[in-house]
């Protein structure tokens, strides 16, 4: 089960966090996988651990808020391989703050990558998936976008409007073949949180990790790798039937507070 042989994958923001926990996962199954990043070196690291493991993948740089950019990339994909499968639309930043604190710079910035970006990788994945049949979009949503968290203004904004386009995209392409569907994780722990953690309380790290930690009813963080299991299945054949859904993985955060 679960098997993703001769399958070509996309992932975007594959070069730490659960991107790579995605990427390593989806080629043990036999995927090969197109790992894309902001930072060529960081998509590099992921390709060495899946081909180190027997994997097949291939590393490039783009920044997915560029459209031209973006439609370069899936281009030379589309040149040199005979399918594209499967999109994870995965890239993403953060940001903290209320619509008060939140500056101009820091919306435009979240819409750029979030929200641009998503569109912008699905606009071209979907355009070769629905010309040859079928393939699947994965778009890594999050609970800011079904409840409200405090400091989250503008993130919150650029997940509510993930989780629109993910219907969307399933409405409009359910018959070519198109099945798109989003995850939605509750607080994971990936060097992003060690480094925030790090920068914003100096010396207090391992107290403030587990005052985070325990905010999740559950009374911790989900790991990469249990996100990378759902995508897993979500991406796979044994989902034939499952589009135009959003899937919590967070520790009962949204209905056991």
């Amino acid at each position: 089960m679960f098997s993703l042989s001769s399958k070509t994958v996309v992932i975007t923001g594959a070069g730490s966090g659960i991107g790579q926990a995605i990427a390593v996962l989806f080629a043990r199954q036999g995927a090969h996988v197109e790992v894309l990043d902001l930072k060529l070196e960081s998509a590099q690291g992921t390709v060495d651990l899946i081909t180190a493991a027997g994997g097949s993948a291939r590393a490039g740089a783009v920044d997915v808020g560029d459209q031209a950019a973006v439609k370069a990339v899936f281009s030379d994909i589309k040149a040199r391989l005979p399918r594209l499968d499967i999109l994870v639309n995965n890239a993403g930043i953060a940001h903290i703050g209320t619509v008060l604190t939140t500056q101009e710079a820091d919306m435009d910035r979240l819409y750029q990558v979030n929200i641009k970006g998503v569109y912008n990788c699905a606009q071209s994945a979907v355009e070769i998936m629905a010309a040859q049949g079928g393939g699947v979009v994965l778009n890594m949503c999050s609970i800011a976008a079904q409840m409200g968290l405090s400091d989250r203004f503008a993130y919150s904004m650029t997940k509510g409007a993930v989780l629109m386009m993910t219907y969307s995209i399933a409405k409009d392409f359910i018959k070519q073949g198109v099945r798109c569907n989003c995850i939605c994780p509750a607080r994971v722990h990936t060097p992003f949180v060690d480094g925030y953690l790090a920068a914003t309380y100096p010396g207090r790290e391992q107290e403030m990790f587990q005052k985070l930690s325990e905010a999740q009813p559950i009374g911790r963080m989900a790991k990469p790798d249990e996100i990378a299991a759902l995508a897993l299945y979500l991406c796979s054949d044994e989902a034939s039937f499952v589009t135009g859904s959003s899937y919590p993985i967070d520790g009962g955060a949204v209905n056991l507070r």
